[in-house]
């Protein structure tokens, strides 16, 4: 089967990935407490309104559903890593395989 814009298929996340993607993140408890006024001043530590990334903490090897948004050959896609959370991660030219860092179609029951 060929790859095509919107297909869904599976990444593997490395450990660079899961280090990007953690880094990024932030928990609701501390988002509370960022919230709140500068001490002596009437300035709020985090910005009403502001985006916040929460999600639970992702390793490598986790495996996620990447939607393809750019196909570059038949095993070569860029593509929106869905994660476990409220944000997503883009991948770019990752290779169709079974180790970290690369994508496969999911099995068919």
């Amino acid at each position: 089967m060929d790859v095509k814009v919107g297909h869904i298929v599976l990444y593997i996340l490395t450990e660079q990935d899961a280090i990007q993607i953690n880094r990024r993140r932030t928990t609701s408890e501390s988002i509370a407490e960022r919230i709140k006024l500068q001490e002596g001043t009437d300035r709020l530590r985090w910005p009403a309104g502001a985006q916040a990334h929460i999600g639970n903490e992702v390793h490598a090897h986790d495996v996620f559903p990447l939607i393809v948004t750019k196909v570059w050959t038949s095993w070569m896609v860029n593509g929106q890593l869905f994660l476990d959370g409220n944000d997503v991660f883009w991948v770019t030219s990752t290779q169709r395989g079974y180790k970290p860092g690369t994508w496969e179609w999911p099995q068919r029951d």
